[in-house]
């Protein structure tokens, strides 16, 4: 009995036309390998179609018959330029990756005996962080023997939060890890003013 080659198997090896298939999104065309379809689309009467009817009707305008939603009954198949719905998707993926704004940790580092001004400065920069959509981790770094001092640290973060309450909310209280007492805080959704 002489061999013959699985459908998607050529001679020269793995059919293109196969990979292509299986790398695609959506099944278009002859792709498509059920009886019946709905069909929508601009230029074109919505209703069930047969999926041979549905091909004759995409080709007749020059267009493809692509599968929108697999999973109905029958699937729902659109009457479109497939090439021009993939550049428009990815085109609003792309504004929509470029919108959503990653945000960063940023991190203040206190001492038990910060002074005021210093204080200050750092509670700016820290409210600007907030403003931008990051969130701001500030620490109160002992060393040595300041350790004996963590009252101060835990009383200096919660004056920080008091100072950052119009720009950001705490996340917890402060809580000693090792030689460091931290906090995080969390942008507030800032209000669009009128």
């Amino acid at each position: 009995m002489a061999f013959s080659p699985r459908p998607h198997f050529n001679r020269g090896g793995f059919n293109p036309r196969f990979r292509k298939e299986q790398q695609q999104e959506h099944r278009t065309n002859h792709m498509i390998r059920v009886p019946q379809v709905r069909v929508v689309g601009e230029n074109v009467e919505p209703g069930i179609y047969s999926t041979q009817d549905a091909l004759k009707l995409a080709q007749e305008l020059q267009l493809d018959l692509v599968e929108i939603s697999p999973n109905a009954d029958p699937p729902v198949c659109k009457i479109i330029d497939y090439n021009k719905f993939l550049y428009e998707k990815k085109k609003k993926e792309k504004e929509m990756k470029a919108n959503a704004k990653v945000s960063e940790v940023k991190e203040i580092r206190f001492t038990p005996n910060t002074d005021e001004h210093d204080f200050n400065f750092k509670a700016k920069h820290a409210e600007d962080f907030l403003k931008d959509g990051n969130k701001v981790k500030a620490y109160v770094q002992f060393k040595g023997r300041a350790i004996m001092f963590k009252e101060r640290g835990e009383l200096l973060l919660l004056k920080f939060a008091e100072r950052l309450s119009e720009t950001g909310a705490p996340e917890g209280m402060p809580k000693l890890e090792g030689k460091r007492m931290m906090i995080i805080f969390a942008p507030k959704s800032q209000k669009k003013k009128k």
